[in-house]
């Protein structure tokens, strides 16, 4: 078993497959009607999550024009940087790190248009290791049932976690529910998301994630379920972790929040 601060030589977390069927739709990701809808409507009970956690973590303002600020943050897998652009609103130093060009490309001049100087690379979570970048915040969001490696990926992350630093991850669970609702549902039925967009068998249950953060030596310090209601067209954070979930995980060691 590899350490949490190295990754075997030659090993590859980006799964090509994965990095094609995104970069095709890769100009849709601002337009909330498109194929990129479905985050759209998602994107508020994320970023509210976000922030609630990240302020009670660093002993922040949440109320705060920019209670991130001198904060270093890395959007892992940030895609055409819905993510990205909101957290350096708030004040983040951010950086979006996403393997697909046409995706970076889509970010960089989207963020560029709205005036924000946001660090956009195309690269991986174990090149921005081996470099020895290091974050106050990870956010690892709706990626890690695309990677080809999810330990390695894990691992990784960790390795960039600042003692202290705090990394979110979302992702959906691996259940009956979730290949019904998220795979069926959504591709199929709804036509939410171009079918082909997720493989059931790479879901990760709670209990996979608790372990794959444990063994890159993180504390997992919450789980929360998101739930969808379909008459009201909304998402909100819940208990019911059978379809879509959120982590909170801590790198060990006396780190910022200690600060307060």
């Amino acid at each position: 078993m590899t350490s949490a601060a190295t990754t075997p030589a030659g090993a590859s977390t980006v799964d090509p497959d994965e990095v094609a069927r995104f970069s095709v739709i890769a100009a849709e990701w601002w337009d909330p009607t498109g194929k990129f809808g479905p985050l759209h409507r998602f994107n508020p009970v994320r970023l509210g999550f976000i922030r609630e956690r990240v302020c009670m973590h660093y002993g922040r303002d949440p109320k705060a024009l920019h209670p991130f600020a001198g904060l270093r943050l890395l959007d892992i897998g940030c895609g055409g940087g819905l993510l990205s652009e909101p957290m350096r609103r708030l004040g983040a130093e951010v950086i979006g790190a996403d393997a697909g060009e046409r995706n970076i490309a889509t970010a960089s001049i989207h963020a560029q248009e709205q005036g924000l100087d946001i660090d956009y690379r195309c690269t991986t979570a174990e090149a921005l290791a081996e470099a020895g970048e290091k974050f106050d915040i990870i956010l690892n969001m709706e990626v890690i049932e695309h990677v080809a490696d999810r330990d390695i990926f894990l691992k990784a992350c960790s390795a960039m976690l600042k003692p202290g630093a705090l990394m979110i991850v979302a992702t959906i669970n691996r259940t009956m529910k979730a290949f019904g609702l998220a795979v069926v549902g959504a591709e199929y039925v709804l036509g939410w998301l171009p079918r082909g967009t997720h493989d059931w068998s790479k879901f990760v249950t709670p209990a996979e994630m608790r372990q794959g953060l444990a063994d890159a030596e993180l504390e997992v310090r919450e789980v929360s379920g998101v739930s969808y209601n379909p008459l009201g067209d909304i998402w909100k954070v819940s208990g019911d972790t059978g379809v879509n979930y959120m982590v909170v995980a801590v790198k060990p060691g006396n780190g910022r929040q200690d600060e307060r």
